[in-house]
């Protein structure tokens, strides 16, 4: 059952599982939220690690933001940085989407 579980991602997080990262550019209310797949979306680099480059771009807001993602060899998650724009956490992001429809969670 266990070689099953592996096989299709059962229990617990694996390479299979996406990473989410809230990007708000510059200029900017709106919260962006940019999903890695981890078995597509890094890139070999010469030291053998792996990197991850996303130009991010709202609906809302046309303003782009450049992430770049740092992994070790194990594609572990070891340097993070934004240009153009900030990180920032996912309650942000979900406060964010709850103002563009406020009656979403108002009681009936």
């Amino acid at each position: 059952m266990d070689f099953l579980k592996r096989l299709f991602g059962g229990g617990g997080q694996n390479l299979r599982d996406g990473l989410y990262f809230y990007i708000q550019p510059r200029g900017c209310d709106e919260v962006v939220r940019v999903r890695i797949n981890m078995m597509n979306d890094p890139s070999l680099d010469e030291s053998g690690g792996y990197f991850v480059h996303k130009t991010v771009m709202g609906v809302k807001c046309f303003q782009r933001a450049e992430l770049t993602l740092t992994f070790d060899r194990n594609r572990k998650l070891i340097n993070k940085e934004v240009s153009g724009g900030v990180l920032v956490d996912e309650s942000d992001y979900d406060a964010w989407v709850a103002a563009q429809n406020p009656e979403a969670g108002a009681p009936l």
